[in-house]
């Protein structure tokens, strides 16, 4: 594994420039790559899609599924039958009506157990990677603190250290989902 240090950049002219820093003070191009982290959920994990198969909030939507087909069957059974019973309708009424009772059911059930999380100190302690302009650097241990401090004095926000492969001039084991391991030392006050 390797020893990577990188920072994140609002637009390719600057992290561009900060490359060009870190050239001008000793690192090689094999070192140096940039490229574009995808916002939180546009990372296509998935062929329809997304980064996680199951949102966090809908973790519990099947279960209410099952427990509003149940509710809304019994509940269309019984009006079925109330119907049968005065309107003398066909016994295939009571049967749709059934039907369409479970499947009412099954999607109050399941909107009744998604939850939208709110915002909570929890969250705030898993912190997420940002989209933007990712300039990573393959470094030494010698060479750590120089790059960190490039970085940051060309713009770099959220710098951060992490241990990967680094095949080709690139960082090959890259995951957009894992969060960040901020470098404290140069870390940028947050608003």
């Amino acid at each position: 594994m390797s020893l990577i240090i990188a920072g994140r950049f609002e637009t390719f002219p600057a992290a561009e420039t900060a490359a060009q820093r870190l050239f001008a003070n000793g690192f090689v191009e094999e070192d140096v790559t940039l490229f574009f982290v995808n916002p939180s959920g546009q990372h296509a994990r998935f062929p329809i899609g997304g980064d996680v198969h199951t949102d966090k909030g809908a973790g519990a939507a099947p279960k209410g599924a099952g427990k509003g087909v149940t509710i809304g069957a019994v509940i269309g059974a019984i009006i079925g039958a109330a119907i049968f019973a005065v309107f003398k309708a066909p016994l295939f009424v009571s049967v749709v009506a059934a039907g369409v009772g479970a499947y009412i059911g099954s999607l109050a059930g399941a909107m009744s157990h998604t939850k939208q999380k709110p915002n909570t100190a929890a969250q705030a302690e898993e912190p997420t990677r940002t989209s933007g302009v990712l300039v990573a650097v393959h470094v030494s241990p010698e060479t750590h603190d120089r790059a960190a401090s490039i970085l940051r004095e060309s713009g770099g926000l959220d710098i951060e250290r992490a241990s990967g492969r680094w095949k080709q001039g690139r960082w090959s084991d890259f995951d957009p989902l894992k969060p960040p391991q901020p470098v404290k030392e140069f870390a940028q006050p947050r608003a």
